[in-house]
């Protein structure tokens, strides 16, 4: 038991930490590490053995690796949002910076990442040092850092983007994201389900998942910031991450998953261009240690893979231990139930290598094997027949290994990484004989016939000593870290529902019994609302899984307005949620209504334009949505809708969103609403960009 303690343990342990997946997924602008000694004879001698690099590139190769990795920033949010961040980005930023030059000599401007589509991602070399050099620069990386805290802007290393990008995303896929921590990729995954705006709901949603309890809430952060309905956090094992079941047509039937990303925690020597300490860390023993790990995480994955899915392994390790070992072995336990998918055409641009079906294993002493049967006794405990190739050469070709695809830094300036997309085609082998989980849930004859079997089958056992022994009852897992408030959903006759639905003239539509709170007594304090799918989810299996999070905010009490008939204000957060169904109470605002609004506290109702001003009086005091409507004749003006909560006062009125004064270096007085930065849902960057006059 002891012995078991400390493999659970190290097993959380290796999980939790995600050396690679951090360092990957939290891009930073410029190098440190100076005095630090880039080498390592035995990652040397390793990779040189092993051809993973093509002739003639190895120097290049190891050069690369020991040069400062470049920042990459992704764009983030929904379709027109991004549009009009990257506008602002490349109109009054990369402009100028182009015309910068440090110590005589000009400034390389920001690239886009040539394969990632629409121009949302760019590279630059700029370090700490440059930066310090130029008040521009200056500026330019204040706008980074704010608006990364906001969120539309994700600094996030170039190869961490590719993942999502090969799981082919549609609106109604049920997605996994198995080691989701710290959650750049998990907001790819977001926008992408949210990729039509027009739908508040999308029939699809996002489960992510992380073993450390802490690290959950780095991705409740990450997943927050996009504001969407149609995720949840939850916090589980991903190597034995419980199955989940869903409710059909009254029936209870297993879940599975669309789409699932196994990005698994590996040792990380793809991300020595950024995390440095790896150069004096690296064994192979790393790899020897993971192996185990990566795939039973990958196994679990395919187990709840719906047939004709599709899941994304990856890792940021160049090692095919790692790598190759894992898929190989993944597809001889399938028996055919899987196939590794042709991504090469995928993305335009991306430079990759294929794939490798021969490789061999190095202890961290420098001793080599071939094949399973060289390796002592003495050793079966830590090197395992699953490292090494197959020896059957048809079954070997039958993989298409091939089709795996490695990233070398030095071929497009990037980190090391390692993908491989596998289609499910049938069921599991050992999930084809499964019993059947469906139970009916409404009708009770079907429910005394269930009682009835089971009394039957307790005494055919007692009759029949020879039949087999039933496996005893499986144990109530227990949930580890910080307690969570309850999740309790509201029903249609709620008293809090009545008030609010008549004040905002909620259309007939609206999906009441999506709004939870978290709480069962005494008097909610906010109101939070989810998709169809993820109520469905959480409504059976609140014993299987330990949710972290989920909903998005949509009211919240403000006590002022019980006079008004309503105790219920809008939150920012679930705005784009709610706006579809909200049929009055609404004020239309033009760019000139929303500079007043952002740079008086709270203006007279005479301040705003006439439109605007004639729609805000005849409404009631009270919470009001302030909408913006782009106008396609006016090119110069944001082209993407906004909406803003507001409140009508008596004479006044205000946006009621959060407002943080951002301390910026030299910038003339013109610049004053620039100061302002708004969060939870408004992207900043575009409203002070239009508004500003200089």
């Amino acid at each position: 038991n002891s012995n078991m303690g400390k493999r659970s343990r190290q097993r959380q342990k290796n999980q939790s930490s995600g050396v690679g997946r951090d360092n990957r997924d939290n891009g930073s602008w410029g190098a440190g590490y100076a005095d630090i000694v880039k080498e390592n004879q035995l990652f040397e001698d390793y990779y040189k053995e092993l051809g993973l690099v093509p002739e003639g590139e190895f120097e290049q190769f190891m050069d690369a690796m020991r040069e400062p990795l470049p920042a990459t920033i992704r764009i983030t949010g929904y379709k027109s949002h991004a549009k009009e961040i990257l506008h602002c980005l490349k109109e009054k930023y990369f402009k100028e910076i182009q015309e910068v030059e440090i110590d005589g000599v000009k400034l390389e401007a920001p690239t886009p990442l040539s394969w990632y589509p629409d121009e949302l991602a760019w590279q630059t070399n700029m370090s700490r040092k440059i930066i310090r050099k130029s008040p521009l620069l200056e500026k330019f990386h204040q706008f980074l850092v704010s608006e990364t805290e906001s969120g539309n802007i994700s600094r996030q290393e170039a190869v961490s983007m590719i993942p999502p990008l090969l799981m082919k995303i549609e609106s109604h896929h049920k997605i996994l994201d198995m080691c989701a921590a710290p959650g750049s990729k998990t907001a790819q995954l977001i926008e992408m389900l949210h990729a039509d705006m027009d739908v508040p709901f999308p029939e699809g949603f996002v489960i992510a998942n992380d073993v450390d309890n802490k690290r959950c809430y780095l991705l409740v952060h990450q997943a927050k910031r996009l504001n969407s309905p149609c995720i949840m956090v939850i916090n589980h094992d991903a190597s034995i991450i419980p199955s989940l079941q869903v409710a059909t047509d009254g029936w209870r039937e297993a879940l599975f998953y669309d789409r699932i990303l196994c990005d698994v925690p590996c040792s990380g020597d793809g991300t020595m261009r950024k995390n440095i300490d790896v150069w004096k860390k690296w064994t192979t023993a790393n790899s020897l240690h993971l192996h185990g790990l990566q795939l039973r995480i990958a196994i679990r994955g395919v187990e709840q893979l719906a047939v004709g899915g599709r899941m994304v392994y990856s890792t940021c390790s160049l090692n095919p231990i790692e790598d190759e070992a894992v898929i190989a072995a993944l597809l001889e336990k399938s028996e055919g139930a899987l196939e590794l998918a042709d991504c090469s055409a995928d993305l335009p641009g991306l430079k990759t290598m294929p794939g490798v079906s021969s490789w061999k294993l190095m202890t961290k002493e420098g001793q080599w094997f071939n094949d399973f049967s060289e390796v002592p006794s003495s050793r079966h405990t830590q090197i395992r027949p699953t490292m090494f190739p197959h020896t059957d050469k048809d079954k070997l070709a039958s993989f298409h290994l091939d089709r795996c695809m490695r990233v070398l830094p030095h071929h497009q300036n990037t980190g090391g990484f390692f993908l491989a997309a596998l289609v499910k085609t049938a069921p599991m082998p050992w999930n084809k004989r499964a019993p059947k989980v469906n139970t009916h849930l409404s009708s009770l004859a079907s429910r005394v016939r269930a009682m009835l079997v089971c009394v039957s089958h307790v005494c055919v056992s007692h009759l029949t000593p020879s039949a087999p022994p039933r496996p005893p009852p499986h144990k109530r897992k227990k949930m580890f870290g910080f307690k969570e408030d309850p999740f309790v959903f509201l029903s249609e006759d709620d008293p809090v529902l009545a008030p609010i639905q008549s004040f905002y003239d909620l259309s007939p539509n609206f999906p009441k019994l999506n709004v939870l709170t978290r709480s069962h007594e005494g008097k909610k304090r906010h109101l939070y609302m989810v998709s169809k799918e993820l109520r469905n989810v959480m409504l059976n299996n609140s014993e299987r899984m330990k949710v972290i999070n989920t909903g998005v905010k949509v009211w919240s009490r403000n006590s002022d307005g019980e006079q008004f008939g309503c105790a219920f204000r809008l939150a920012q957060e679930g705005i784009y949620t709610l706006y579809p169904y909200i049929r009055s109470r609404m004020v239309t605002v033009s760019v000139e209504d929303i500079k007043v609004l952002l740079t008086q506290e709270n203006p007279f109702l005479s301040k705003l334009q006439s439109k605007a001003h004639a729609q805000a009086k005849s409404l009631g005091m009270g919470s009001i949505v302030l909408r913006y409507q782009p106008n396609p004749e006016e090119p110069l003006e944001p082209q993407c809708p906004i909406e803003l909560c507001g409140w009508r006062g008596k004479t006044s009125i205000r946006a009621f969103v959060p407002l943080e004064t951002i301390p910026l270096l030299k910038w003339p007085q013109c610049f004053s609403l620039c100061c302002i930065r708004l969060k939870n849902g408004l992207f900043s960057a575009v409203l002070l960009f239009y508004a500003c006059n200089c």
